[in-house]
């Protein structure tokens, strides 16, 4: 079967400033993790590839480039899950780690855990060896400014997902050629949080989740609402009740927005290849990978094509 890897760069009203940026961004860390499952490699691996491309591209809010909480810290949160067997990883509220979607897979292969949180994922992080950098480091230009200008969380927050002021998480999602799916979610969080707050993203079915019986999503938007609507097990839930990946993640997302006034976004495959990026707040990077084609967009309808090699 074919091999198909979705992206996305986050779901949240992004300026014009910085849209060509957020879809160079998506559609090459998506051309990043494709070269993975081209050369007949794991979707797990692709997932991953794909994510840390994201993470260390500053225009996303994730890894570098992250936001910022209240006391203009930088804490990341991260989910990696193999649809074929169930295994997950994650951490939250980790500190001067680059890449947070790795250390995360390092909790799912190298512990006997799903989660490790603040300090005690740091500590793990320098057991097995992951190298810390400062948290300039890992904060853009832009956020500095933007966490400046929005010093509270109710400021952060209320603004919410449909202004600029917004900056959300990082995704991929993948199928490979021996029709196994796996995901992965990365962010920072919402700007100028509480210190210790997590959010949807490194939560297993909320942020993210994979199954080699329906497929693999991977969340964005309002942590808090996804949270309570575990919205990537309910778009697989509308799958294996029948639903295409595409209605299932509109239907989905529509009940996120009436139950609890949410908006946000979701990229989803199925185990044979089947692929949609949705959401419902002004604009969404998100690229896909599949055959020779590289597909991408940025506003609502916006689905562009052009030659992956």
């Amino acid at each position: 079967m074919s091999a198909v890897l979705v992206v996305h760069g986050g779901a949240w009203a992004i300026p014009d400033e910085l849209a060509k940026a957020s879809v160079d961004g998506v559609k090459a860390a998506a051309r990043k993790g494709f070269v993975v499952l081209r050369d007949d490699g794991r979707a797990l691996d692709a997932v991953e590839a794909a994510v840390k491309a994201l993470e260390d591209n500053m225009v996303f809010n994730a890894g570098h480039g992250a936001t910022l909480n209240v006391d203009g810290e930088v804490e990341l949160d991260a989910i990696i899950m193999d649809g074929r067997t169930l295994n997950c990883g994650a951490v939250s509220s980790v500190k001067n780690i680059s890449n947070p979607v790795s250390l995360a897979r390092a909790v799912m292969e190298k512990t006997s855990h799903v989660m490790l949180t603040g300090r005690g994922a740091n500590l793990f992080a320098e057991s097995v060896g992951f190298s810390t950098v400062t948290t300039h480091a890992l904060v853009s230009e832009f956020e500095r400014k933007e966490w400046e200008c929005h010093k509270s969380y109710a400021a952060g927050v209320l603004e919410d997902f449909n202004t600029q002021w917004t900056h959300d998480t990082v995704g991929a999602v993948a199928v490979d050629s021996s029709g196994n799916v796996a995901c992965a979610t990365s962010t920072g969080g919402i700007r100028n949080k509480m210190v210790g707050r997590v959010g949807d993203s490194s939560i297993i079915g909320c942020g993210a989740y994979a199954d080699n019986i329906s497929g693999a999503v991977s969340c964005t938007g309002h942590g808090e609402s996804i949270l309570k609507v575990t919205l990537a097990k309910l778009i697989l839930s509308h799958v294996e009740q029948g639903k295409s990946v595409a209605d299932a993640s509109d239907l989905a997302l529509q009940y996120m927005g009436e139950r609890v006034q949410g908006a946000g976004g979701a990229i989803t495959v199925s185990p044979s290849g089947k692929w949609a990026a949705t959401f419902t707040t002004q604009r969404m990077a998100w690229a896909a990978a599949e055959n020779d084609v590289l597909w991408s967009g940025l506003d609502p309808n916006e689905r562009k094509k052009e030659n992956l090699n």
